[in-house]
């Protein structure tokens, strides 16, 4: 794999110089931001991470805030430029998830039917000398909301090992794949259909872990210090794309591609350097600075609908052509 051609302008534009959601209250919040997008019946439901009201930065070591608690919180828009918020899919404080953060949205077909899934890093109490994890649910929708299925809720990935950033896909033969996060590097795990990953035990785990560099999908640019999974991978005539997220020495969080193998999964081509990067003053100053952390995709034709967050205050959009990016990664292969 090749990462040789420069990155033309123009690939990834803002739809506006505001944030699409953050600068509007929600009662009883102080943050939404990191969201996924799903294009469902006409509009765009959008599902932030919203941080309660009443947390505070920590003056002294540990966790960089305290009274810290995420819910997934869910706003619609016809447009994709204003959204009204709409109600609270998920709250954290209780069980396996204390926060539930970063949430994604993705339409996978396994054996035949389509499902609606959604991945999110559950945060483990506070105290609990657990690790985070990944935290997955499948959706219904009731003609008016998504909401979490009873009973479909699950850890995902090895026990005992922090994990993060997760998509979930279906491959050309009807496999499902999960792109994840173990310091510092992403992950590609494979598995026969949904259920699955759904129920894969300690004995997938533990092989998995043991050949852990063989199932590494990709690392980060020299210097830089990790990467994980931004939106689900978009479909193309080319292969899939997978925007991704990259913390660079500094600190800072930049908006990635990569091409996908529709039938392995396996990386084909990355562009060498970010298609987006923190610029406006809303994406450099917030509770952390300098972040564009890319989590929604969505294809109409040559059109890419993308959300991402921004110094995790706030969430912005953007848009992108299919082609001209195929182009750009035709020519880094």
């Amino acid at each position: 794999m090749k990462t040789r051609a420069p990155v033309l302008p123009g690939h990834v534009r803002r739809l506006a110089d505001r944030p699409m959601v953050g600068t509007v209250p929600v009662p009883g919040y102080a943050a939404m931001f990191n969201a996924g997008v799903l294009y469902h019946e006409g509009a765009y439901h959008l599902f932030a991470r919203g941080v309660r009201s009443g947390y505070r930065r920590n003056p002294g070591p540990g966790d960089r805030f305290l009274d810290y608690i995420s819910d997934i919180v869910v706003f619609i828009s016809a447009d994709g430029l204003g959204y009204s918020f709409q109600y609270v899919l998920a709250r954290g404080g209780r069980g396996h998830a204390a926060c539930f953060e970063d949430p994604r949205v993705q339409r996978v077909v396994s054996c035949g039917a389509e499902q609606l899934v959604i991945t999110y890093t559950a945060l483990p109490p506070a105290g609990s000398g657990l690790p985070w994890r990944i935290g997955a649910h499948r959706l219904g929708w009731d003609g008016q909301r998504f909401f979490l299925r009873p009973g479909s809720g699950r850890l995902l990935g090895p026990e005992g090992v922090p994990n993060k950033d997760a998509v979930i896909f279906a491959l050309a033969d009807g496999r499902v794949a999960m792109i994840h996060r173990i310091h510092n590097n992403m992950q590609l795990a494979v598995f026969d259909d949904l259920d699955h990953l759904w129920n894969a035990g300690p004995e997938y785990w533990e092989l998995y872990l043991a050949d852990l560099e063989v199932h590494t999908l990709l690392r980060p640019s020299p210097g830089a210090l990790g990467v994980g999974a931004g939106a689900p991978p978009v479909a193309t005539e080319e292969g899939l794309l997978l925007f991704f997220h990259e913390r660079r020495a500094d600190g800072s969080y930049t908006m990635n591609l990569a091409l996908l193998d529709p039938s392995t999964g396996e990386a084909l081509s990355r562009l060498p350097s970010a298609i987006l990067e923190p610029e406006l003053e809303w994406e450099r100053r917030g509770d952390v600075d300098n972040v564009v952390f890319v989590q929604g995709a969505h294809r109409d034709g040559d059109h890419l609908y993308l959300t991402y967050g921004a110094a995790d205050r706030y969430v912005g959009a953007a848009t992108a052509s299919v082609a001209h990016l195929l182009d750009a990664l035709a020519a880094a292969a």
